[in-house]
């Protein structure tokens, strides 16, 4: 009998890595037309006319104390 050499199987595989790279493409180019504003989804442009009132109630502070009435003269310093 002859020896035979290596049998070599191609079965035409390998379409997994575009399938991948499409998906891949065409969330980039969504991603780059939602950042640039070419596809507008009502985020923050015109039309809603979002208005905030805030009615923040009115604080007093307390009333001081009046200090004792100071001295017309310092006090002397302390002995050493």
């Amino acid at each position: 009998m002859e020896d035979r050499g290596p049998t070599v199987i191609n079965t035409g595989g390998g379409n997994g890595g575009w399938a991948v790279a499409v998906v891949l493409a065409v969330v980039a180019i969504g991603a780059l037309l939602l950042f640039t504003g070419v596809i507008d989804i009502h985020g923050g442009k015109g039309g809603g006319g979002t208005s905030v009132t805030v009615n923040a109630p009115a604080v007093e502070a307390p009333a001081a104390e009046k200090p004792a009435a100071s001295p017309e003269k310092p006090a002397a310093p302390a002995a050493q």
